[in-house]
């Protein structure tokens, strides 16, 4: 199908969305000023908190107008040239734009920039890689994988024959047992990927083990994308047969997935005929989306040429150093950090042997004006609500421009909010009053030294890296 030849509107002038922007704020302020003030709320709460979250980042400005454009009144099913509406021409140019954009930052041949979340990502790529009922092999979800990995919680886990490889005695991945699982299993689709794995993946070792068996390598990088877009981890791009991920935990952009592929992008799949691109195309539309999101495509494109700039590969290596450094630090204050570091954003600790659960000592946390998540480690005792982790994440503090000396006083203001509270229950504890105001007052004024992205220099898109 050729795409409509639609004449450029007349009287464009490049101000339509900014004035539209304009007009729906004053309007939301007038007409709904209940919701307006939530929304303001929450923008003053993340000026004045400590986000130390892995699964997170802070989108530029330039990527929330987008994701509010005028592009969400389109309805569009279908791909560029080949829309089951019409009224899209311009919504063509965006997905083009964003596709593009998403290619040329990771090295990619393909991009299928249409799904919703990773989840959604890994969902439509698992049902076009393997049968119903057939094998997948993943991290198991206590070492640090991910519900959609083959958890039982998952309909990966129903839909599909789900066995995990594990870590060994040093917390790495154990690939003699994922080799020994592979060849026992046979499985259709081998997942290298993860969502509380501190250390580098080892892509071409997971790629070696899914040649050995037949198998499809899908790697999910929707945690380190960032890392891996700006070369502080290595790309499986040309070594997996499909990459996914996320575009808003490290990618500073909207809530929404992506599919990559690269080298192999013409490889045939499972029926040895079709080649992977024409899977993934038709298994994110028709298979498991309808219409797509417009709006929030534009977001993308717009994220990433936003991470595609120097401030970013600035804000990256800041990242990783800054993970490093707070390893280092808790460490050196008494907590367990498993596996002894890290080599990306992420890490994680054990508060079950200070006496805590993962849930207390997060609502603790939270109670002081720091955020970070409970999260299972390998042997955990203790229900996902409640946990004996927790899981640290630099990416928000790269962001705001915190570098290796700033972890110290996020080690020390963390260990003074943990060592002040007692857990009376796995859910319910007391936290001494006057350490938690010290710690409150102490993070806001941390937090006003560095402030979010958006309140620096005024019309620069700078990440927070130094300057």
């Amino acid at each position: 199908m050729q795409e409509r030849n639609v004449p450029k509107a007349p009287f464009v002038t490049g101000r339509e969305q900014s004035e539209l922007t304009r007009i729906g704020t004053e309007s939301l302020r007038r007409t709904d000023p209940e919701l307006a003030e939530m929304l303001d709320a929450e923008v003053a709460h993340q000026r004045v908190t400590l986000a130390m979250i892995a699964s997170a980042s802070i989108a530029d400005p330039s990527v929330l107008a987008a994701g509010g454009s005028a592009l969400s009144n389109v309805t569009a099913e279908g791909y560029p040239g080949a829309r089951y509406h019409p009224g899209a021409v311009h919504f063509d140019r965006v997905e083009r734009l964003a596709v593009s954009r998403a290619k040329q930052l990771f090295g990619a041949q393909y991009a299928n920039v249409q799904p919703h979340s990773c989840s959604s990502a890994n969902i439509a790529v698992l049902a076009a890689l393997i049968p119903p009922g057939g094998t997948l092999l993943a991290l198991d979800l206590d070492s640090g994988g991910h519900l959609t990995h083959g958890s039982p919680a998952s309909m990966t886990g129903r839909h599909f024959h789900a066995v995990h490889y594990g870590l060994d005695s040093t917390g790495r991945i154990d690939f003699a047992q994922v080799e020994a699982l592979a060849q026992e299993h046979r499985p259709a689709v081998l997942i290298a990927g993860a969502s509380a794995y501190p250390r580098t993946l080892d892509f071409p070792r997971f790629r070696e083990i899914a040649d050995s068996v037949g198998a499809f390598l899908v790697a999910d990088i929707s945690h380190i994308a960032g890392l891996v877009a700006a070369g502080e981890h290595p790309s499986p791009i040309d070594v997996a047969h499909v990459t996914t991920t996320s575009t808003y935990k490290q990618l500073c952009g909207p809530r929404g997935g992506l599919i990559l592929i690269g080298r192999e992008h013409r490889t045939p799949g499972p029926d040895g005929v079709t080649p992977l691109f024409r899977l993934m195309q038709r298994a994110v539309f028709p298979q498991f989306q309808g219409t797509p999101g417009p709006a929030s495509i534009a977001a993308k494109a717009r994220a990433f040429a936003h991470v595609s700039n120097l401030e970013f590969l600035r804000t990256a290596q800041l990242i990783v150093d800054d993970a490093q450094r707070l390893a280092e630090e808790l460490s050196g204050l008494g907590h367990r950090v498993l596996t002894g570091g890290t080599d990306n954003h992420m890490v994680l600790i054990d508060v079950i042997s200070r006496g805590l659960t993962g849930s207390v000592a997060e609502r603790a946390l939270e109670h002081c004006g720091i955020l970070a998540n409970r999260n299972r480690i390998p042997g955990d005792q203790k229900p996902p609500l409640v946990t004996s982790g927790l899981r640290l994440g630099t990416n928000i503090l790269a962001q705001r421009g915190m570098g290796p000396d700033q972890m110290k006083e996020c080690a020390q203001l963390l260990t003074a909010v943990l060592a002040a509270t007692t857990a009376s229950t796995d859910t319910e504890f007391s936290i001494d009053p006057v350490v938690a105001d010290e710690v409150r007052s102490a993070v806001e004024n941390l937090c006003a030294r560095h402030p979010l992205p958006s309140d620096q220099h005024e019309g620069t898109l700078a990440t927070g890296a130094a300057r």
